[in-house]
């Protein structure tokens, strides 16, 4: 790799910074987008996964751009997220360490407006924004951006996913024509591309990844359990890897808050992290998981964007997102800066076409590994606390007036005595909780074919006109998806044929069923779906397993509504569940989860995990 200097840095001011960093060799998008920012005033798309050295690659050329002797803004970085924008502003200002008089100002939702509006009447040079603030300051007429030379888009993938492609736009036609855009992002889905051929005219589009594509030093695992214990499966896994430190992503803010407050309960170093929280309660939990105060950080897709905290462990996906990107963007959160990371997929079995989807789209292949048996962690953990015994520091000078006493006070037991005491005084409580614990992998085949056989060897057919085909651009396996959303668990996919106009699906079941609703969103647009009256069935050899609306996962770009019922379990390894899943389209694109979606984790009383020390 080459120094910064060999790259074009040539101001001292910068070499200096970058020396007092620790920074001497530049990451490949650094290499690859630092001499072309530097040289040429053109329009640029950067491509690379999180973790990968962005800020920097696209921090140095800005602060280049900044002439600290004119009291206006002279460029613009947005960012989707408050942590982000916080992270880009306290990287920038330690590149420009050497340059006091370069004033950057973070301007984001959750702080005083007021504050923000007194700082800009001063002057700043520089301004790191969330597109909501920044556009709420600009219809006040408190920031000008009328002299910016540069707007940088970070993230702008994550920023269009979040909804903020109307405020970019707006923020876009306040600035002058006569400027360069910066647009980095990790992938390229149609929308970021739609937004550069708007705004950017004869850009430089520059990789150094695949799009797509997920960092090569990550580990991809997957566990799959029913749905009703993948909270006691996820406790496994955590006790599995005593020195984890990582983030669990969640589909929702009350999954996430309520997570995080049974592990805490539980005896796990754990907080959440969500929308709901002010910005004085984030600082806090985020404070706390960078001086690792935390062993595990809960939290939604968007409150994780920004974190940048290095050498995270794991990645657990507590649901699987809707969205190829966000698979991406979560992984990237461990395996930063060279380092190696595990990213686990903890899923239901209803869930598994979105591993394979996930495995083909971004060429990765994940390890399936059976939840580990109770007596398995046990032993992982015994012999990481007598590891963590052999190595500990011992402060003699401390605790040497003690020791005469304490060794009188043990001579009458042998060593082994001592050792298997010590050993169990501590080790018990894992014991009693793993004692009897039930195996969590289901036996997927069986149960498949089970119900299966339940489905089809007695009952009727009935078939399903749905008002969607071929010149719609409806596929087999997605007419599958939504068909399952819209029947009842124990009903089976016979033939599926697709029209030009529409398609019809027989639907075998034991008895005659009704459809969860009458039409279904496919593109933004509202189709009729019907069922015809129930005819004696024959068996079927090949029909799909319906009911994939009720596993509480969504269905290649949809979510369903359905309830569960919550179970609970006389077992010390089980707990209570249930979930309300909310509606969405059937869009090719992305799918909409509702904020009120929720779910509620409990454990009967006599489920309560020893505290960890």
């Amino acid at each position: 790799m080459n120094s910064f200097e060999q790259l074009g840095v040539q101001r001292p001011e910068f070499l200096k910074a970058l020396e007092s960093l620790g920074f001497t060799t530049a990451t490949p998008i650094q290499e690859k987008v630092i001499p072309v920012l530097l040289e040429n005033k053109t329009d640029v798309i950067a491509l690379a996964q999180t973790g990968t050295g962005k800020t920097l690659a696209f921090g140095l050329p800005l602060l280049h751009t900044i002439d600290p002797t004119k009291n206006q803004i002279q460029g613009i970085v947005l960012a989707p997220t408050r942590e982000l924008c916080v992270q880009i502003k306290d990287d920038l200002i330690r590149y420009a360490q050497n340059l006091p008089a370069l004033k950057i100002l973070p301007v984001y939702g959750g702080a005083s407006i007021e504050k923000q509006i007194s700082e800009l009447r001063r002057g700043v040079h520089l301004v790191v924004a969330t597109p909501g603030r920044l556009l709420d300051l600009l219809r006040r007429n408190s920031c000008d951006l009328s002299n910016i030379k540069i707007f940088v888009l970070d993230e702008a993938d994550e920023m269009l996913n979040m909804g903020f492609q109307e405020d970019i736009e707006a923020i876009f036609n306040t600035t002058p024509k006569e400027k360069n855009v910066w647009l980095f992002s990790a992938t390229m889905p149609t929308e970021v591309r739609n937004l550069s051929k708007r705004y950017m005219s004869d850009y430089m589009e520059l990789a150094v990844s695949k799009k797509q594509s997920t960092a090569e030093n990550i580990s991809h695992v997957a566990y799959v359990v029913h749905a009703r214990d993948k909270y006691l499966a996820l406790k496994r896994i955590l006790d599995m890897s005593p020195e984890i430190f990582g983030i669990i992503f969640c589909r929702t803010k009350i999954e996430t808050q309520e997570i995080a407050e049974q592990l805490v309960k539980e005896g796990y170093d754990a907080d959440s992290l969500h929308g709901d929280l002010s910005q004085v309660q984030r600082d806090k939990v985020m404070a706390r998981f960078r001086n690792r105060s935390l062993q595990v950080l809960v939290c939604t897709d968007i409150a994780a964007r920004g974190i940048d905290v290095d050498d995270v462990t794991h990645v657990i996906h507590y649901g699987l997102p809707d969205e190829l990107e966000s698979y991406t963007h979560r992984s990237g959160r461990t395996a930063r800066a060279g380092k190696s990371g595990v990213s686990i997929a903890l899923l239901h079995s209803k869930e598994i076409f979105k591993l394979r989807q996930l495995e083909k789209s971004l060429s990765i292949t994940f390890a399936r590994n059976r939840v580990p048996q109770g007596y398995e962690v046990c032993e992982k953990q015994l012999f990481h606390f007598v590891e963590k015994m052999k190595n500990v520091e011992v402060n003699t000078e401390e605790i040497e007036r003690y020791l005469k006493d304490i060794f009188v006070d043990l001579e009458s037991l042998t060593r082994e005595d001592i050792i298997t005491r010590f050993v169990s005084l501590e080790f018990d409580r894992f014991l009693t909780y793993y004692r009897n614990a039930p195996d969590l992998n289901p036996d997927i085949q069986n149960e498949t074919s089970r119900k299966h056989r339940q489905g089809v060897e007695s009952g009727v057919t009935q078939t399903m006109t749905i008002d969607i085909g071929a010149e719609h651009g409806i596929t087999k396996k997605q007419l599958i998806f939504i068909i399952k959303d819209l029947i009842p668990r124990f009903a089976v996919i016979g033939d599926i044929t697709v029209r030009k106009s529409s398609s019809v699906a027989e639907i075998q079941c034991s008895r005659p069923i009704f459809l969860s609703r009458e039409k279904i969103y496919f593109e933004n647009k509202s189709i009729p779906v019907s069922l015809s009256e129930a005819t004696q069935s024959t068996q079927s050899e090949d029909g799909y397993r319906g009911g994939g609306g009720r596993s509480g996962g969504s269905r290649g770009g949809y979510v369903s509504r359905t309830k569960f019922t919550g179970r609970s379990s006389s077992s010390r390894d089980s707990g209570g569940y249930g979930a309300r899943i909310s509606s969405g389209d059937y869009s090719n694109s992305s799918s909409r989860r509702s904020s009120s979606d929720s779910k509620s984790y409990g454990s009967s009383s006599t489920d309560r995990k020893p505290r960890r020390k």
